[in-house]
């Protein structure tokens, strides 16, 4: 590349990240196209079926295999229900921040819950998690072309993916958690990007009671995220936050 510095053109070498499209295929009948950074695919699968409700536990897959080279990902379910279209909308799901899954899918609504969790949190642990957050998103630091989400506890980091599309991001994260049989119900999600209505159905179908973002929130995540009892914390920057949702997790001395 050539850069522009404010006063002169220097010709250089830059880091890009990379995207890749998914075929999911369940049952042999194509379900969908995700487009997104070709690692932990496996994941990303996973979350994804979890995320539709077409899948509960990793024990409802007999057989997944993933072809990185041809772009498919063909998954077997124990049970051999064909997909019903009344629920799942065949698509294709960009990696861009505009339209792709939205709340009005039925499916949506039916695998979204109400949170119960007791889980508690204070404004200096939700700081230190979003800086450490940014500190362990090497990808991000390379490219700035990622977004990074990470399954918290109070005191650090679990597991974090990083995903050219932020919804992947959060996926690969609860795919993780189905096939290592993680629990997610007392856990913090933190996440690097714009709090929308998918990201907050993504805490919900995971069970996550609390959300934290550096980003805005939408109005649509935030009623959703009233209605499902999520504490949504946003621009959790510069050493201060916005709490929109449940304070009542917030620990405020």
């Amino acid at each position: 590349m050539i850069k522009f510095d404010g006063s002169t053109f220097n010709e250089q070498e830059d880091e890009i990240v990379t995207e890749t499209p998914l075929t999911i295929r369940v049952n042999g009948e194509e379900l969908a196209t995700v487009v997104c950074s070709p690692d932990a695919l496996e994941d990303l699968t996973v979350g994804f079926l979890a995320a539709e409700g077409l899948i509960r536990s990793i024990t409802d897959i007999e057989q997944l295999n993933v072809n990185e080279d041809r772009g498919f990902a063909d998954v077997e379910l124990k049970v051999k229900k064909s997909i019903s279209h009344d629920y799942y909308a065949k698509r294709f799901i960009s990696s861009c921040c505009g339209k792709s899954r939205q709340f009005y899918f039925h499916n949506d609504m039916r695998t979204a819950k109400t949170i119960m969790s007791q889980t508690r949190i204070t404004p200096e642990q939700c700081i230190h998690l979003m800086k450490e957050l940014f500190q362990s998103s090497t990808e991000f630091q390379k490219t700035g072309g990622v977004h990074n989400a990470a399954l918290c506890t109070t005191d650090g980091i679990l597991v974090s993916r990083a995903d050219i599309g932020r919804h992947n991001a959060l996926d690969k994260i609860y795919g993780h958690c189905l096939r290592e049989k993680l629990n997610m119900s007392d856990k913090i999600i933190a996440f690097s990007g714009r709090m929308s209505s998918e990201i907050v159905l993504k805490a919900a179908k995971m069970g996550v009671g609390i959300l934290l973002s550096k980003s805005a929130p939408s109005d649509l995540a935030l009623k959703l995220a009233n209605d499902l009892k999520i504490t949504a914390v946003g621009f959790i920057r510069g050493g201060q936050m916005n709490i929109y949702t449940h304070p009542e997790r917030l620990i405020m001395q």
